[in-house]
């Protein structure tokens, strides 16, 4: 006979306790503090929080959205935090469920492409205007010679132009275009004529008309769909999206299109493990149905189909950036408060600085990766 043993009030303190102090132990491992004084150091504002400490990501995120927690320093501490690799000790990262899921459904098909517009850039277009530069570039700046936001992602729109060989006169695609920066820069400072696709209706609609008078055409497209033949093919921050079951055909795509003697610009984020689902609290809050290429992917992906003229990592300027759209959104929250309440501002927060603290630790990281089909005559010269 087996006698159940009902739980009390008392039981449940003396668990919150063994968690607080398990979490105290491993905080520890990266010079956090539980309760601490220091920016990075972790402060709990309800005990509801040592019930969700290790339920994975998206309770720990969510935790932080309802302010059962806090941290000065997000950044940091999650860099500490990396740093000292306790992500698997909190189970933190893609649970059983979403890789069965991921190897079960496309989950990046074409259908769910265009869901990603409405999701994540349809709904919001004021919260980027307000954490963006002016140009609204939605991807890495370049801080080599830059002193500010502005600058550098002025700096990286060059940069990219200038690693593609542009002259004028030149036909450009642009695969996932965003916010039509880089398709409104590359037309103006460099004479191309350029086709840009986004499976936003927001950004297809400010393309248009920001681009009005250029050489520019914005689509409302998935890269599936594409057509024609293009001197450069460009994508920034795009390739996130695509996901693990597609990045074969993506480059296939990408061939097709590319003239023999073309070159291709990939502007991707990268992670250092081949994985085939994303953090289930980005899933849910930021990108849907996104993924994060690894080094091996990307290199099986374009076998037989293209020449790696140059691979170029800049991770460290994405902490940068991610900082820098903070200070934006933070500065000018008071614009947005009326629409949005306490708790998006804490999810936006969130997703900024932790990911800045992610780019630090280098578990993150921002590669510039240019293609050739049959390789360029004489080598290419790597820009930097």
């Amino acid at each position: 006979m087996s006698v159940a043993i009902q739980p009390t009030k008392n039981n449940g303190r003396a668990g919150q306790s063994s968690s607080r102090e398990r979490i105290r132990e491993l905080l520890a491992e990266a010079d956090i503090e539980l309760g601490g004084s220091r920016p990075w150091d972790v402060r709990v504002n309800d005990e509801r929080f040592y019930r969700v400490a290790f339920g994975g990501s998206l309770a720990v995120g969510e935790a932080y959205m309802d302010g059962l927690w806090d941290c000065d320093r997000l950044d940091e501490m999650v860099y500490r935090f990396r740093r000292a690799n306790l992500e698997d000790k909190f189970k933190l990262g893609a649970d059983g469920v979403q890789v069965l899921r991921a190897k079960l459904i496309n989950l990046q098909n074409r259908t769910r492409a265009y869901g990603v517009g409405d999701r994540v850039y349809d709904i919001t277009p004021d919260v980027f205007e307000y954490t963006l530069d002016s140009r609204r570039v939605y991807s890495c700046a370049y801080w080599k010679n830059a002193s500010n936001l502005e600058e550098a992602q002025k700096a990286k729109l060059d940069l990219a132009c200038r690693k593609l060989q542009l002259r004028p006169g030149m036909t450009v695609l642009d695969i996932g275009c965003g916010w039509s920066s880089f398709v409104k820069y590359a037309a103006e400072e460099y004479g191309v004529n350029v086709v840009g696709v986004s499976v936003s209706r927001e950004q297809v609609a400010y393309g248009q008309k920001i681009c009005a008078g250029l050489p520019v055409e914005v689509r409302y497209q998935d890269y599936r769909e594409l057509t024609g033949s293009f001197d450069r093919v460009f994508s920034a921050g795009m390739f996130e999206h695509v996901g693990y079951k597609n990045y074969r055909h993506f480059f296939e795509t990408v061939r097709r299109v590319l003239k023999d003697d073309g070159l291709f610009l990939l502007h991707t984020i990268g992670g250092n493990e081949s994985l085939k689902a994303v953090d289930p609290w980005i899933d849910k809050y930021i990108f849907p149905n996104s993924l994060m290429p690894s080094c091996r992917q990307i290199a099986e992906a374009i076998e037989d189909l293209f020449v790696m003229e140059d691979w170029h990592n800049f991770g460290v300027d994405y902490d940068k950036t991610l900082v820098a759209w903070f200070e934006n959104f933070d500065r000018n929250w008071p614009k947005l408060q009326g629409k949005y309440d306490q708790r998006f501002y804490r999810m936006w927060k969130f997703y900024l600085l932790t990911c800045a603290g992610l780019f630090r630790s280098r578990k993150n990281h921002l590669w510039h990766i240019v293609l050739s089909k049959y390789g360029v005559p004489g080598g290419y010269e790597s820009i930097r």
